[in-house]
């Protein structure tokens, strides 16, 4: 299972390293520099931590917080800031953290707690070499490989497109999010080139109904990734 952490920090020297020493131990890091792009990441994607500072530019971490658990999203939460009355730090648990640690910190200290979180959500750092339904993805030397240790023919943006459901795994992703991770910020890339890409990607995986994976189509939204446990009951 994939490790993904969502950086909410604005002070840039700060998320920078975060960020470095994040991806180092294995985790697949993602940033938002205020609330509102906090809130769009959150919303259109699945993490299983929030590193989530108190003062942002044009909100603060406990209205962040209290949004995502009125939507009902039990992410793990840990909160930064440079405020250390009790009040702040009660009022950062009501809103619904699950860890606080002041500023500044030792980095040590933040990388144990990170860790602590993640074994209480039940998540491991990312796997070099996910498989599932045969295939074994290795995303250090970015070949798909079958059962057979065959290197499956995919180009470099099918294969960033699956490793993005890989990571993802049992998440429901936008079309507008997938163009955004694959194809970058600012690329103007019809919405319809997803679903070319998926399908050729099927293809290749020589996907057919009651397989061990698939890539399902999410209705007028986008497509999720699943490895089933159930294979009397396939989807597409």
């Amino acid at each position: 299972m994939s490790t993904d952490i969502l950086i909410v920090e604005d002070d840039e020297n700060l998320r920078v390293a975060l960020c470095d020493n994040l991806q180092r131990d294995g985790h697949r890091v993602h940033v938002a520099r205020t609330g509102a792009e906090a809130d769009k990441a959150l919303s259109s994607g699945r993490f299983d931590l929030v590193i989530l500072d108190v003062m942002l530019p044009d909100t603060d971490g406990y209205d962040v917080c209290q949004r995502l658990r009125a939507r009902g999203d039990e992410t793990m939460v840990l909160m930064l800031t440079a405020r250390t009355l009790e009040d702040d730090l009660v009022r950062g648990f009501a809103a619904g953290a699950d860890d606080y640690l002041k500023k500044p910190y030792r980095l040590r200290e933040l990388l144990s707690r990170v860790g602590a979180l993640l074994r209480r959500a039940g998540k491991r750092p990312t796997d070099p070499r996910p498989s599932f339904g045969g295939y074994c993805l290795d995303l250090d030397s970015r070949e798909l490989l079958d059962d057979a240790g065959v290197a499956v023919p995919l180009t470099k943006t099918e294969l960033d497109l699956l490793a993005l459901f890989v990571r993802r795994e049992g998440a429901a992703l936008s079309r507008d999010a997938i163009l955004d991770d694959i194809w970058g910020d600012g690329v103007h890339v019809d919405t319809r080139t997803v679903d070319n890409f998926v399908s050729s990607l099927k293809k290749k995986l020589r996907w057919q109904p009651g397989a061990p994976f698939a890539i399902e189509t999410v209705r007028g939204y986008g497509y999720r990734f699943v490895v089933r446990t159930d294979l009397d009951q396939p989807k597409d």
